[in-house]
């Protein structure tokens, strides 16, 4: 697979609707505040974020390109929309403040060190688990916001807490990686 420098692609454009679409969810969820969240329509949207974020993908590889851009474009689309959504869910009382503050903290340092590598032109490259990683928390927000699990919530903070420590886990994998590729260049990481 090549990598190229087009903005516009059809899989870029998925991805940049789901980007323009995440705002419409969040008020969705926000709108549903005197029922914690729960709201069929953000389920219902909630479902098309996640299809287009596997769309994307198919897009990409049938055309047998990846754009720098969408490589970028791809993964900050999916971390607005998990940590957009668990912010709106943890202000209407659905989620606590500590799991969403700890999703949200590493997904910001596993961007930022990512960014460091490649600046200095190494490459901590994404995981398969980092897309489970997406669909796990992807499944605690659809759960969340279901309508019929309303009043479950010790599945809702069961799923949430899963989904934190997938989260947390799949950021080890990143800062060991980050750490064996710095130990083969001989490159110090401080």
């Amino acid at each position: 697979m090549k990598h190229v420098r087009t903005v516009v692609s059809p899989a870029n454009l998925v991805t940049l609707a789901r980007l323009l679409l995440a705002p419409v969810l969040f008020a969705l969820v926000l709108d549903a505040r005197d029922v914690d969240g729960v709201t069929w329509g953000g389920f219902a949207l909630g479902m098309v974020l996640a299809s287009t974020d596997y769309f994307d993908g198919i897009l990409a590889r049938r055309r047998g390109t990846v754009s720098r851009w969408g490589a970028f474009l791809d993964p900050l689309a999916d971390k607005v929309v998990v940590i957009g959504v668990a912010v709106c869910l943890s202000m209407v009382d659905r989620y606590h403040w500590v799991p969403v503050a700890l999703l949200a903290l590493r997904e910001a340092v596993i961007t930022v060190y990512r960014v460091w590598f490649a600046r200095r032109g190494l490459a901590v490259p994404a995981r398969r688990s980092a897309k489970w990683k997406t669909i796990v928390q992807g499944t605690a927000l659809l759960v969340a916001v279901m309508p019929p699990l309303r009043d479950a919530d010790v599945v809702v903070g069961v799923l949430l807490w899963f989904a934190v420590a997938f989260t947390l886990a799949t950021g080890i994998q990143y800062l060991l990686d980050g750490s064996r590729a710095t130990s083969a260049t001989g490159t110090k990481t401080a």
